[in-house]
């Protein structure tokens, strides 16, 4: 799999001698950003699962900074935010909608919340943003949350497996 990724993803000597991210200093020079290890790869997907239903453009941003912060693998954070894109955002936020009412308990009798999006320009996007959940109620800011913190578990847990199974088999293939 290590060589599969390699490919795609600049060395650890290219990025550390990019001019425009001297600025950063030493934030993006740690070997666990570039590293593909079974644990940064994973933490890297559990980040970008994460970050990826935080509505608005933020999510590359926020996935980039808690990739730096928790030391885990950077390029695939922020890949990993793709998941949520035109044909998905919808379907994951009505079910995180879901979720959010069935924890709250906001089903029996709740009035239906229509998933309108308001129009947003450059100068009132957070306002309109915060407007909009707001509107949504207390079961999309309870199931929003709770629904990127169960993707993130299992994106994590899942590609540990995978990684573990790819690598038995390499394993018993070789030993062959």
């Amino acid at each position: 799999m290590r060589k599969f990724f390699r490919k795609f993803l600049p060395d650890h000597e290219t990025v550390k001698n990019q001019h425009w991210l001297k600025p950063f200093g030493g934030w993006l020079h740690h070997p666990s950003l570039w590293h593909l290890h079974r644990r940064t790869v994973a933490g890297g997907v559990a980040v970008g699962m994460f970050c990826g239903l935080i509505p608005g453009p933020l999510q590359m941003i926020s996935a980039a900074l808690l990739a730096v912060l928790l030391r885990v693998n950077l390029p695939v954070a922020v890949f990993t935010t793709l998941y949520t894109n035109p044909f998905t955002i919808v379907p994951l936020y009505v079910l995180a909608y879901g979720l959010g009412a069935w924890v709250s308990g906001a089903q029996n009798g709740a009035v239906e919340t229509s998933f309108y999006f308001p129009e947003m320009h450059w100068h009132n996007w957070p306002s309109e943003l915060w407007d909009w959940l707001v509107m949504l109620g207390k079961p999309f800011l309870i199931g929003l949350p709770l629904l990127a913190v169960i993707l993130a578990i299992v994106g994590y847990f899942a590609v540990r497996v995978t990684w573990r199974v790819a690598v038995v088999w390499k394993w018993s293939h070789r030993r062959r």
